[in-house]
């Protein structure tokens, strides 16, 4: 296929664009900036110039291609709201490009839209009370009814691998700066998590063969504890691993608070067994648990 990505050079979208290219398909990234299409010129992908505050370059991106991989996502915490709100907007437009094509629509979701504390599956609706991208994935299921093969890719927390700039990282730079690995509480709340190759493989299995209206899990892990986390951060920065009360956290871990409360235990078996799919790279904690991650 000729395949549209946008987030086409970001820690996921790169290694789909290099996941599609290996498996023979033409890839055409969407780039804002001379040095993304640079990038995406080094990986053997073809430039689409454009930005997702640019709709019309976004629609003809989609229009001329045989399936999309919609991978971008604004990541303003300060205006998350704001985020999502775009997102929704830019799955409706691509989704409309292709409209009556069955052609493939891939959308990305997160699986901290799913009610917290209890482990999460593919066929469970968000939860209603979550801030995440409901309106995105709702969005995307939609246009299965209008003639599009529509699915959408759950992210876990932490997304891990080589260029990891996500959740760890965060908590590695906090602990550096403050002098000690923390969790919150007793540290048991859970994160899943997933390889961004494991990921990369599963975006392009939905790009294939997902039926529309489907919900796939990207997870390696089901829910690693907290602690756990902090435990190695610790023991590689020589720090004290500390417990912070809720009420210190917001001081302690700033933007990172919510993040470091969750608790989102996530199944992926529905989606291994659907897709004859198993996750391949290294789990969260071993493949943290690397000099790679602290040497930034």
């Amino acid at each position: 296929m000729r395949v549209f990505v946008t987030g086409a050079t970001g820690f996921i979208g790169s290694a789909i664009v290099r996941e599609l290219i290996g498996a023979g398909h033409e890839v055409v990234g969407l780039a804002r900036s001379e040095a993304a299409a640079a990038a995406l010129t080094v990986a053997g992908a073809a430039v689409h110039h454009g930005s997702l505050d640019d709709l019309d370059s976004l629609r003809s991106g989609a229009a001329a291609a045989d399936g999309v991989i919609h991978a971008a996502f604004v990541h303003d915490f300060s205006d998350y709201a704001g985020a999502n709100k775009k997102d929704s907007q830019v799955v409706k437009v691509l989704g409309e490009a292709l409209a009556g094509s069955d052609r493939p629509l891939v959308v990305t979701s997160v699986t901290a839209l799913l009610t917290p504390g209890r482990l999460g599956t593919e066929n469970d609706k968000p939860d209603p009370n979550s801030a995440a991208r409901i309106a995105s994935e709702e969005t995307a299921l939609t246009m299965a009814s209008h003639g599009v093969r529509a699915s959408v890719v759950r992210l876990p927390a932490s997304v891990h691998g080589d260029g990891d700039r996500g959740l760890v990282p965060a908590l590695i730079d906090i602990a550096r700066r403050t002098g000690v690995s923390a969790y919150v509480g007793d540290g048991a709340n859970r994160w899943p998590a997933v390889h961004r190759l494991d990921a990369a493989r599963l975006y392009r299995l939905a790009l294939e063969s997902a039926p529309a209206g489907t919900r796939l899990h990207a997870i390696g892990d089901e829910g690693v504890p907290l602690r756990n986390i902090a435990a190695i951060i610790g023991r590689r920065l020589n720090v004290p691993v500390v417990s912070k009360s809720p009420e210190e956290a917001a001081a302690h871990f700033g933007w990172l608070a919510h993040f470091v409360t969750m608790d989102n235990p996530t199944s992926s078996t529905l989606t291994q067994d659907r897709f004859r799919v198993r996750p391949v790279q290294p789990p969260l904690i071993s493949d943290i648990d690397r000099e790679t991650y602290f040497t930034g």
